[in-house]
């Protein structure tokens, strides 16, 4: 489709719109736009929400380690999700094989490189500091300008060991020298909450932010200070729900609290798409449009959110110059059960669920429940 216009495009903040696109690029958004012959019209049904293709801002697509992959397909269009940003399952050894393995594929990829040049061939990437070397992810960088856009660092002791916060201030170097975002997952500590949210920069991101591990973001039943002041300065707070990370209970202390994620992200992998708790970006989507997020909070937390966070310009908006790829979807009203990391159980009556996405000039119809 060199040229389509979506008609009868519901919005989230209300308004009912057509699209022209051209060339990929969106030209136009009216109420009503007149179009030639030759371009091709897709009419929505009243049920139909559009929003800009999903972004889903932490996966793990680089099949070649067991340990964390799947295939970007698999986790991408085939699930809404246009762009899909791969959080460090490969570092400066093998990302010239990563990109050769997603550059022809539907879904768009992108990498936030591991500091450990290794990437995630075993938990412990970082255990041996050798493996972190500021001249590879550079040289990598260099030669991938436009496929990394961002560094990666695990600071949790299964993957630091006895490397502690050396890691850390090593991505701190690492992100200064290329101007690249630093994401940082947190787990058990080493590092301490405390201490990365007191070194990163404002722009950098933390993943796993809703984690219920003691080193997460609550201590006595109350939010640390610690992490409002990394929210108040500009640090990015993103969901990476993953196989352990993500807990309704404290999804409900911050909510209570007024602390919302910038992006909401599966850090989906084989495994937790096959057997839970992830399954895929729309129901972690849906497990915070049912727990304290409206639909216009939770789309843009997996579109202009997350294009702002990784300099993604051209993404994330339905406006005239931006990218011409859209998820369709709908809220299906019937009852369906969300599990969070703990196991913990909630019955929801409403969710959300894509139908087709657009993507590379193509009108693509999902499966049913994909």
């Amino acid at each position: 489709m060199n040229k389509f216009m979506i008609e009868n495009a519901r919005l989230v903040d209300g308004r009912i719109v057509s699209i022209f696109v051209q060339n990929g690029v969106i030209q136009q958004v009216a109420s009503s736009i007149k179009v030639d012959n030759e371009t091709q019209v897709i009419h929505l049904d009243n049920e139909s929400y559009v929003s800009a293709g999903w972004i889903d801002t932490h996966t793990h697509c680089f099949d070649k380690f067991e340990l964390y992959a799947d295939n970007c397909e698999s986790i991408g269009y085939k699930k809404g999700v246009t762009t899909v940003i791969d959080a460090g399952t490969s570092g400066a050894d093998n990302v010239d094989e990563f990109y050769d393995s997603v550059k022809n594929c539907k879904t768009h990829v992108y990498s936030l490189l591991n500091i450990s040049k290794t990437g995630l061939y075993a938990q412990n990437e970082l255990a041996d500091m050798r493996h972190v070397d500021s001249d590879a992810f550079m040289q990598a960088y260099q030669k991938h300008p436009h496929f990394i856009i961002g560094v990666k660092a695990r600071m949790s002791k299964s993957v630091v060991e006895e490397s502690g916060d050396l890691p850390l201030f090593e991505a701190l170097k690492i992100a200064e020298q290329t101007k690249l975002p630093l994401m940082v997952h947190i787990g058990t500590a080493p590092s301490k909450l405390e201490t990365v949210l007191a070194n990163i920069r404002s722009g950098d991101i933390v993943t796993h932010i809703f984690n219920p591990k003691t080193n997460g973001i609550i201590q006595d039943s109350h939010i640390k200070e610690c992490v409002f002041d990394a929210y108040q300065r500009g640090v990015f707070f993103d969901l990476g729900h993953g196989t352990d990370s993500f807990s309704f209970d404290v999804l409900d202390k911050a909510n209570q609290n007024d602390l919302k994620v910038h992006s909401i992200s599966s850090d989906i992998y084989y495994r937790n798409r096959q057997n839970g708790p992830v399954y895929d970006l729309a129901t972690t989507m849906s497990k915070l449009y049912r727990k304290g997020y409206d639909l216009k909070e939770v789309i843009a937390c997996v579109t202009s959110h997350p294009a702002k966070m990784l300099n993604l310009s051209h993404l994330g908006r339905i406006e005239k110059g931006y990218c011409g790829e859209f998820t369709i979807f709908k809220i299906i009203h019937k009852n369906k059960e969300l599990v969070d990391s703990t196991g913990k159980r909630i019955i929801v009556s409403e969710y959300i669920q894509p139908v087709a996405v657009i993507i590379r000039n193509e009108y693509i119809q999902l499966e049913e429940d994909c």
